[in-house]
């Protein structure tokens, strides 16, 4: 669906040249909501303007849905981009016009008769549940409210891509969670590819499908989303993990358990899937006759299921510890002895 093939992206400036993205491969796949995360200054609002053709690889090729991107201008780039929407941070909606004349306003220049833009603005109105609101004004909605107009106007020519940039990031957390719900029916009903770019771990785990995490303008990993918060390979993916998984606040209990229970063992466990359901530590306690003492646990839920993080404090003979830790490990269940906090 979409190619990018050794992109680099240089800016000349007066002081020197610039590098926002450096060898960038990724292959986005159609229908999928993939995410990419970084921090400020990282390269993401870069490839966003690449991917709709807004901005032009210094080297290498952007293809979407069989076009390059990269390659054309005037008619057929805009031709293009009606295919390919985007939603913004703070809405960029017109402030003069109603909900509903903001979503018309794409379907007025792509020329659609008066009857035919009514129908669709009110069959889009109805998708993103905002019925009765469309004679409101900008200003007498809310914050989720705007970014509803937002995602209704971007879906109005029935775009095969719907570019998402930091769309949550100006809103409340309760309002982020209804405007991700929002995305990931969207993706469902539509079939729409949704490609996310954000700085905040939590809008990567809600919705996506597969992630590119990026730093100083290249990709340091990418994945499945599971499969990324499993097993985190570059400092600033676990950084990011950190963000959901709670792993930060436990290190001060690590470090007091450390203190306060010298003897046993400190072990991070890691459930994927099913085995977040399962009484695993009980069955410990019972089978092993060990002390399972916890420190700190959390539960987040992908799209692709549940994935949690336990650290405990085993305690007892040191055979039956050894013979706990090997269940473990058999059951295909990730642990991590810790030594030090």
């Amino acid at each position: 669906m979409i190619e990018l093939k050794n992109i680099s992206k240089i800016y000349k400036t007066k002081n020197g040249e610039i590098t926002a993205v450096k060898d960038v491969n990724l292959s986005i796949h159609q229908g999928e909501i993939f995410g990419i995360i970084g921090y400020s200054g990282a390269g993401k609002s870069t490839m966003i303007r690449l991917l709709n053709g807004l901005e032009k690889p210094t080297t290498g090729t952007v293809n979407v849905n069989g076009q390059e991107i990269s390659s054309i201008s005037g008619n057929k780039l805009r031709q293009a981009r009606q295919k390919i929407s985007m939603i913004f941070q703070h809405f960029n909606l017109l402030w003069s016009r109603t909900v509903a004349d903001n979503i018309a306003f794409p379907l007025e220049i792509a020329g659609v008769p008066k009857s035919e833009r009514e129908q669709r603005v009110k069959e889009l109105i109805d998708l993103v549940g905002l019925s009765g609101r469309d004679l409101a004004y900008p200003s007498q909605l809310s914050g989720g409210q705007k970014q509803r107009v937002g995602i209704a106007r971007a879906l109005a020519n029935n775009p095969e891509v719907l570019l998402c940039d930091e769309a949550t990031s100006a809103l409340d957390p309760e309002t982020t969670d209804s405007i991700l719900e929002l995305l990931l029916d969207i993706n469902k009903r539509l079939g729409l590819t949704i490609v996310l770019i954000t700085h905040e771990m939590h809008v990567i785990r809600k919705i996506c499908h597969r992630v590119a995490v990026m730093e100083a303008g290249q990709v340091v990993e990418s994945g499945e989303v599971l499969q990324v918060f499993q097993n985190p390979q570059a400092a600033i993916t676990k950084n990011f993990v950190m963000q959901v998984s709670g792993a930060k606040e436990s290190k001060e209990s690590i470090e007091q358990i450390l203190v306060n229970y010298p003897t046993g063992k400190i072990v991070k466990v890691t459930f994927v899937g099913n085995n977040t359901e399962q009484p695993i530590m009980s069955q410990l306690i019972k089978q092993f006759n060990v002390d399972v003492n916890i420190v700190h646990g959390n539960i987040s839920q992908t799209t692709s299921g549940p994935y949690g993080t336990l650290i405990v404090q085993i305690d007892g003979e040191q055979e039956n510890v050894q013979q706990a830790l090997n269940l473990l490990t058999s059951l295909d269940i990730q642990t991590e002895v810790i030594e030090h906090a």
